[in-house]
């Protein structure tokens, strides 16, 4: 009788070990509804079908966001995206928004340089979801503040890992100064920046200037684990 017993306790023992070690994820969409989001800057059209977020596109606005209402600092974002092959869009990363312009001091080649953020304007970390020919979706670009930090020009797998017209997975890992993406596995971007350490993450609806017709994108599946920055 203690056979079974035995065999009982170790099953139990490695269940519980295995759980131990799998990451938790907390969804930052509740499939139904905007709840625990705010929209900023332009006025692009946000909306939730068949368990998406869907963002259009409206002429003669500039970029959208929709934001979360906290800040993350270290952490790892999961997501799927799909997006018009005319339409270039990004999520945000640490990013922020202030009511009053702010004057900020960025490294430049070496040195440093001022810049002057304007007020009410969203600005930080971008992932950018990029369908054009140039394919540099997985790239990191600094919205308002330095431009491109981190583009795929010499990383032709990730490029050629972006999937037209089909639901694609990114991935986001933020921790100190690092920050990684992932772009259906393969890897993208690897950037050491310090600047901003915590912020809000958006879902970026780009201006299409004077162009009528909308044009769409797509995310589900949003979920994200904080990780302890003590910790490999």
């Amino acid at each position: 009788m203690r056979l079974p017993r035995l065999f009982a306790v170790v099953w139990l023992l490695t269940f519980s070990a295995a759980s131990a070690e799998e990451p938790v994820f907390q969804p930052l969409f509740d499939g139904q509804t905007l709840t625990g989001w705010t929209q900023r800057g332009g006025q692009a059209k946000y909306s939730v079908e068949d368990g998406a977020i869907v963002g259009r596109s409206v002429p003669n606005t500039p970029n959208s966001f929709l934001c979360t209402e906290r800040d993350y600092g270290n952490f790892e974002l999961l997501l799927e995206f799909q997006v018009d092959p005319a339409l270039n869009s990004g999520v945000q990363i640490r990013s922020e928004h202030f009511d009053e312009p702010q004057t900020i001091t960025v490294p430049d080649n070496g040195g440093e340089k001022t810049l002057t953020i304007p007020a009410r304007r969203v600005h930080g970390y971008q992932v950018e979801i990029d369908p054009s020919e140039r394919a540099w979706t997985g790239g990191i670009y600094d919205e308002s503040r330095r431009g491109w930090l981190n583009d795929l020009k010499n990383n032709e797998p990730a490029r050629q890992a972006f999937r037209q017209n089909e639901w694609n997975t990114l991935r986001i890992v933020a921790k100190g100064d690092s920050i990684r993406t992932w772009l259906n596995d393969v890897p993208a971007a690897d950037l050491t920046d310090g600047l901003t350490a915590k912020g809000f993450i958006a879902l970026q609806v780009h201006g299409v200037g004077d162009r009528a017709e909308p044009l769409t994108v797509r995310w589900r599946n949003l979920r994200i684990r904080e990780l302890d920055t003590d910790v490999p």
